[in-house]
């Protein structure tokens, strides 16, 4: 076994590391402000330029510093269960005792083998949707993955940043490259000519150091514009059919099977559930997203579209009647589950102070405990 020393030192050694791909978006977006705002500084197009900028960079810091959230106290172990689980060796007697423990808790989902999904490195059964983040090195709600680019875990209290972060990411670099281009243009078409019509021709432009950074910004803002595009089209794909990254990958299983569509409850209660029913919030990367991450309606109720009904197909009893035959959930969950199963669309801002209730009782930092 290493000493704690070495380990304590790789560790940190890690961290640096992970913080690295971080760095790097930070000085290219720093280098980015620097040239279009000192060099290229178009003086109709500042204001508006930086409103995208302090957008983005508001989501960004969002998705980069928020805590993702951990499951519950009750669906750790307690001492006396650990102690019984581990002394049991056989896998059907340990699935037993898992199957008394989880019986009380708003899990649906299995293993692709039928058993409980449970977590040996944190000692607790998983809620649906949850899963052990290896970088982490804990269990994530409802996670997506993890982005080196943010050094953080995507996951449910942090997914609505994640998609802002993506949207104004793109809109920005889109932004650049649309008002950058006559710029641009006009340097490649001036190659011939000499240094002192050069200056003359690109229209003010101080020196000939700011054309280099205009050229490299709008190389740099085009090839972003590429790779976002794709990666925010494929998550609003994802929102749309209420699935995550994982679940995209590897459907996930329920007691009568696994089902691709099994948390989808159609495009605007799918939209809702992430962005929250008042639309006021929904442009701006504060909380608003529904539920607590650890339990969530399924398609049982709502059937997707898509998603073929089989003959003999016995679905299993909905989550919100079962909601009701215990006290878990707690009730801001058993409240947003009603809205997003019974209530049609609503995209008004009725209910203001019930609303704010909600959000604050469903506040990651308030209404979750890290796990000990």
């Amino acid at each position: 076994m290493a000493p704690s020393g070495s380990r304590s030192i790789k560790r940190s050694c890690q961290t640096v590391l992970y913080w690295i791909p971080v760095i790097f978006i930070t000085l290219i977006v720093a280098w980015s402000y620097y040239a279009y705002v000192v060099q290229l500084c178009i003086v109709v197009y500042l204001l508006a330029y930086h409103v995208v900028f302090i957008l983005f960079t508001w989501a960004y810091w969002q998705t980069i510093f928020t805590k993702p959230m951990n499951p519950l106290k009750e669906f750790h172990l307690s001492y006396s269960d650990k102690e019984l689980l581990e002394r049991e060796d056989r896998g059907e007697s340990q699935q037993e005792i898992l199957r008394r423990i989880a019986k009380d808790l708003p899990i649906y989902t299995r293993t692709m083998s039928g058993a409980i999904r449970f977590c040996d490195r944190c000692q607790l059964v998983k809620p649906d949707r949850c899963h052990h983040c290896s970088v982490c090195d804990k269990c994530i709600l409802k996670m997506d993955h993890h982005c080196p680019w943010v050094n953080n875990c995507v996951g449910f209290s942090n997914y609505k940043f994640f998609m802002l972060f993506l949207a104004y990411s793109l809109l920005y670099c889109i932004f650049i490259t649309a008002t950058d281009l006559q710029y641009f243009i006009k340097f490649w078409t001036a190659e011939g000519r000499t240094h002192d019509r050069l200056l003359e021709y690109l229209n003010g432009l101080p020196d000939t150091q700011a054309k280099f950074h205009i050229m490299f910004l709008f190389f740099a803002a085009s090839m972003f514009s590429v790779s976002l595009a794709s990666l925010f089209v494929y998550h609003c794909w994802l929102v749309c059919k209420n699935r995550s990254t994982l679940e995209a990958v590897r459907a996930p299983a329920f007691r009568h099977g696994a089902d691709k569509n099994g948390f989808s409850l159609g495009l605007s209660k799918n939209f809702r559930q992430v962005f929250g029913d008042e639309m006021r919030y929904w442009p701006f990367p504060v909380y608003s997203s529904l539920g607590d991450g650890c339990s969530f309606p399924t398609c049982l109720v709502n059937q997707d579209p898509e998603q073929p009904t089989s003959p003999g197909h016995n679905p299993p009893p909905n989550k919100a009647v079962v909601g009701e035959s215990h006290q878990f959930p707690a009730k801001p969950l058993r409240e947003s589950q009603s809205r997003l199963l019974n209530s049609a669309p609503s995209w008004t801002e009725n209910g203001g102070a019930e609303d704010k209730e909600r959000r604050g009782t469903s506040n990651p930092a308030m209404a979750i405990e890290n796990e000990t």
